[in-house]
């Protein structure tokens, strides 16, 4: 029994290695090779995040947490670049979301000031800003680490296995900086998303064509008749498009934030308790556990904020027809110019 869950263990993590590499890469070469998609240049930053998690982070992970490496033994410099590693990804990954959102909240909710003001050196700026920042709170949980020709086990080599009191200080700063506070600007970003698309939806009814058509007035008992039915029995039908169009938004949003929450919340949660809990060694079932659900976001981030995206589906299809020599449809040839950016998010959640 303890062979078969080693086994499936392994196979797990290896798969959603392998499915954070190609899907990355796949949602990376569509934004890079369409110029038209240069705004989406911080869902391309957060690819390139989550490659090189797939890359250096994840195999290390593999290495970590199976008993199979059990043997591999690190030095204190090896351990210290795999704790910089995954502080620093998990880091960049977080707040590179955090930016992501903030960014649709300008272009669903200020259209105009997003057009003005969204540049490419600000653009820069921002990947900047979180490379520094990811870099700085890294340095932080390096400080005070022994010297020396000392060893530990890839098993053990985590935040906890060098002592000391800052190590609760680093916990707690990390949990408040890289988790909390961007957890509170997606909830209060998105759910401001989702008042804009339900008064959206709310206000916008579709407009029968009957009515936009205009008709010469007819004041007889039987023309008012069919004009007041034909009112009545196109309400019916405008109130559960208002309420599906709502629920769609809810829906989507709701996915959004759950997938964020779903895999860093237990990450976070359990580093939080073991640094202030009493003879915490790290290295258990339990930091694996937690751990590669946090990994996990590696995989499934480019199918939330790439792949589920109109514009890169269609210039996926547009490659994948192109390989097989197969004839492009009407319908996939238009221009993606015809579509920003903007209208793309609001579409999807509508």
């Amino acid at each position: 029994h303890s062979i078969a869950q080693e086994v499936v263990g392994l196979f797990c993590m290896i798969l959603l290695t392998l499915t954070a590499l190609v899907a990355n890469i796949v949602v990376m070469v569509i934004i890079l090779k369409t110029p038209l998609f240069r705004k989406f240049i911080f869902v391309c930053h957060l690819c390139v995040v989550n490659l090189l998690s797939a890359i250096f982070l994840m195999p290390l992970g593999i290495i970590s947490s199976s008993s199979c490496f059990n043997w591999v033994i690190y030095s204190i410099a090896e351990c210290k670049a795999v704790i910089f590693l995954n502080i620093c990804f998990i880091s960049a990954s977080i707040l590179t979301i955090s930016i992501i959102s903030v960014e649709r909240y300008y272009y669903i909710v200020h259209p105009l000031r997003y057009e003005v003001k969204m540049t490419i050196r600000l653009a820069v700026a921002g990947v900047i800003f979180i490379w520094v920042k990811s870099v700085l709170i890294t340095v932080l949980a390096l400080v005070a680490w022994p010297h020396g020709n000392g060893a530990t086990s890839a098993s053990r080599c985590t935040v906890y296995w060098s002592p000391g009191a800052h190590k609760k200080v680093f916990v707690i700063l990390f949990s408040i900086t890289c988790f909390i506070l961007p957890t509170i600007i997606i909830l209060a970003v998105y759910s401001s998303i989702y008042r804009v698309a339900r008064t959206a939806s709310l206000q916008q009814a579709p407009v029968p064509a009957q009515a936009v058509a205009p008709r010469p007035r007819c004041d007889s008992l039987a023309s008012q008749v069919t004009i007041l039915t034909a009112r009545i029995l196109m309400l019916p039908r405008l109130i559960p498009d208002r309420l599906l169009g709502s629920n769609k938004a809810i829906l989507t949003l709701v996915l959004i934030v759950g997938q964020f929450l779903c895999c860093w919340l237990p990450f976070f949660a359990f580093h939080l308790h073991s640094s202030v809990s009493v003879g915490t060694v790290g290295g258990g079932q339990e930091e694996m556990a937690v751990t590669w659900i946090a990994y996990s976001s590696f995989a499934v981030n480019p199918f939330f904020y790439g792949l589920l995206n109109r514009q890169i589906r269609e210039e996926l299809a547009r490659l994948r027809r192109s390989c097989l020599n197969h004839p492009l449809g009407q319908e996939l040839c238009l221009s993606i110019s015809e579509a920003s950016v903007q209208e793309n998010f609001l579409q999807f959640l509508q």
